[in-house]
């Protein structure tokens, strides 16, 4: 493709800087939202409905969005997503914000709908680190938030303008992204057009739903299950396990960042220079379960840091991406579609993990790494048979500089 497709990918990426903050900004703000509308618990249930929006409506969006186009479901997120941060500002109730806490789950799967396979479709030779660079916007939102938020308090600033400046972002992104041509989604056609060998982009490899298909659909669970476990319970696990000062267990959280940021550009960097994002697959994969059962079977408030970050770096750095690239290669036909199979799993186990683990709690914080490493365990077993299957299945494909008779 001639066509340079870099300003639009910067729009799609700075949407994903707003997504970062709209996951974490309710907590963010639990205090000022809780005086507003009653108590913690109300605010806590409003998080909660961003689970269930985006449960709804992911697998439909990415099948519409196969059939429609990336750009209307990118666009309708954009203006969900405002309504969403205008709307918790203007609900006197958390009944009414309930709502809106829904509104912001359905503007995440129509932007996962939406933007994964534009970017695979925009940047086919290196569809891993444009994907993987969306976790790093996510990161930034996500680390910058918090330090804004707290000037805000320490300037006695009304908490509201965390919402406001997120949702001008989104708007003055807005037109950006309706003005921007997309990447064809037919790519056998554009080859033609173009006068370029069609063997290679007409394609397809024969991959087996029940098998393959089934694979990533358990990786999609696996791989949200690994760290969002982490993500709750490492506080914690600092504290009561390895014994840990309360800053110093908090701390554990920003280790476990910091390692996510660094994988991110360290898998954009390797890439490049020709590794295999299926290679990298098993080997974040590998890395995690080593490191989770360090935290269980070794807790120690010396280690514990070090620890974090290499599970931040091999958990939740991106490898979640690489999994749907993996499967979208590997079921070309529907991007869309399979973004969104492989994320509705991924969201069953935001539901599922926080239940098996609140019943876990009373037993001990160290059964819950236990299970994560059980999990992660799993996780890398799963990613040796997709190894397998993928190196079994890819070996056909013709080589780029084929020239088609």
């Amino acid at each position: 493709m001639n066509q340079s497709y870099r300003p639009l990918s910067f729009s799609l990426y700075l949407n994903y800087f707003v997504h970062g903050i709209g996951v974490i900004i309710l907590a963010q703000n639990m205090d000022a939202l809780a005086a507003r509308w009653g108590s913690i618990a109300d605010v806590a249930w409003v998080i909660s409905m961003l689970g269930i929006g985006r449960l709804i409506v992911l697998f439909v969006s990415g099948k519409l969005s196969d059939k429609y186009g990336r750009k209307p479901f990118i666009l309708l997120g954009i203006v969900t997503y405002i309504s969403f941060f205008i709307g918790i500002l203007m609900s006197p109730t958390s009944t009414i914000a309930c709502i809106f806490g829904i509104l912001a789950g359905i503007a995440n799967s129509f932007l996962d709908a939406g933007t994964y396979p534009a970017l695979i479709e925009a940047y086919p030779d290196s569809a891993s680190t444009a994907t993987v660079l969306l976790k790093a916007f996510i990161s930034a939102g996500q680390f910058l938030l918090p330090l804004f938020i707290g000037f805000l308090i320490s300037t006695g600033a009304w908490y509201g303008w965390s919402f406001i400046i997120a949702a001008a972002i989104l708007l003055i992104n807005l037109p950006l992204i309706m003005k921007y041509s997309f990447p064809s989604m037919n790519p056998v056609k554009e080859a033609k057009e173009e006068g370029t060998s069609t063997k290679l982009a007409s394609w397809i490899p024969k991959s087996k739903w029940y098998l393959e298909g089934i694979c990533f659909v358990i990786y999609g669970y696996i791989s949200q299950a690994t760290f969002y476990l982490i993500s709750q319970w490492l506080t914690k696990y600092g504290a009561s396990v390895a014994q840990m000062t309360d800053i110093a267990s908090r701390a554990l959280m920003s280790y476990y960042s910091i390692g996510s940021l660094c994988c991110v550009f360290f898998t954009a960097f390797i890439t490049k220079k020709g590794i295999r994002p299926i290679t990298l697959l098993v080997v974040y994969t590998f890395i995690s379960t080593i490191s989770i059962s360090g935290l269980y079977f070794i807790p120690s408030g010396s280690l514990a840091p070090i620890l974090s970050f290499i599970v931040g770096f091999s958990a939740a750095g991106g490898v979640m991406q690489l999994g749907l690239v993996m499967m979208t290669e590997m079921f070309p036909k529907g991007k869309g579609t399979m973004t969104g199979v492989f994320y509705t799993t991924g969201s069953i186990a935001s539901f599922t993990i926080p239940v098996i683990t609140g019943y876990m709690a009373d037993s001990g914080i160290n059964s819950i790494m236990g299970l994560d490493a059980a999990i992660a365990l799993a996780g890398f077993v799963v990613a040796c048979i997709i190894y397998i299957r993928y190196n079994s299945v890819m070996k056909e494909k013709p080589a780029e500089n084929q020239i088609a008779a």
